[in-house]
């Protein structure tokens, strides 16, 4: 659905994006993880048009997105920043302008404000809307079209957790409907939550790629096994088949409380491939 081979993209002197190179197949949710200022805005706006790239293939639905129809274009939902709201007008009329733009019925507004939790707030102008209402109607209005391919940049970014999980619901809940999305995050609890895969970006350039329960054992390099005792007592041993036998008596006479393997998150194998946190600023 979606494929990237060696993009290049350099704003004056500086390289922004640096041979980057992703297939997103059918259905798939694919993260790009990085901090602010890695690229994923710009690689974003390559893959959906707005920007010209230097150098490398962008293909979208098997076409160069350069050659991409009207109609191509209408199976394709974007959500960027404050892209697409109206200050002055209602939600209800957002979603109208939305509507004569791509010929879609005004009979779907509707369902589309109650699918996003919007409906009460119909008629509440745009600039009087909380941050995480604004962010439903920006979904609102990519969902309004049924795209079979989503690019969602930062969509939780400064979001209170009751709102993320929310948004989280209906990103997956498109997902199973058989979208094929695109996902823009520094959280990378976010990303484990929601990618099939992710790629990790760092100053224009992928430096992994993989599901991110791989990434994380494959940078597993402790292979402990973390275990906490009823006693308050915690107990570090090597994840093999040494350990089993110690467990087995722990879990037999009732002193296990709890049990982790050393698996490290996202955030941390970036750290370590970077040397840079997911939230830092460039």
């Amino acid at each position: 659905m979606i494929q990237c081979l060696n993009v290049c993209k350099s704003f004056s002197d500086r390289k922004v994006l640096n041979e980057v190179s992703f297939d997103i197949s059918d259905g798939q949710i694919f993260g790009l993880l990085g901090p602010s200022g890695a690229g994923k805005t710009t690689l974003i706006k390559i893959l959906t048009g707005q920007l010209k790239y230097d150098g490398g293939e962008v293909k979208i639905l098997d076409k160069e997105v350069e050659k991409l129809s009207g109609s191509d274009r209408k199976q394709i939902g974007i959500m960027m920043d404050q892209f697409g709201v109206y200050e002055r007008l209602s939600c209800m009329d957002n979603l109208k302008i939305f509507a004569d733009i791509y010929g879609i019925s005004y009979d779907r507004i509707n369902d589309t404000l109650k699918t996003v939790g919007l409906l009460d707030a119909a008629k509440t102008q745009a600039s009087d809307l909380s941050k995480g209402m604004r962010a439903r109607l920006q979904i609102a209005r990519v969902f309004m079209n049924s795209p079979k391919i989503i690019f969602l940049d930062e969509p939780t970014s400064g979001l209170d957790p009751q709102t993320m999980r929310s948004i989280h619901k209906m990103i997956l809940d498109k997902k199973r409907m058989g979208c094929t999305i695109l996902l823009t995050t520094h959280n990378m609890e976010e990303a484990a939550a929601l990618c099939d895969k992710v790629a990790l970006l760092n100053e224009g350039k992928i430096v992994d790629m993989d599901a991110p329960d791989k990434l994380c054992r494959k940078y597993n390099h402790q292979k402990k096994l973390n275990v906490h005792l009823i006693s308050g007592e915690d107990i570090e041993l090597p994840n093999n088949a040494d350990s089993a036998e110690r467990v087995s008596k722990l879990i037999q006479n009732g002193s296990l409380e709890t049990i982790h393997s050393s698996e490290p998150t996202l955030e941390t194998v970036f750290l370590e491939l970077t040397g840079r946190k997911l939230e830092e600023e460039i």
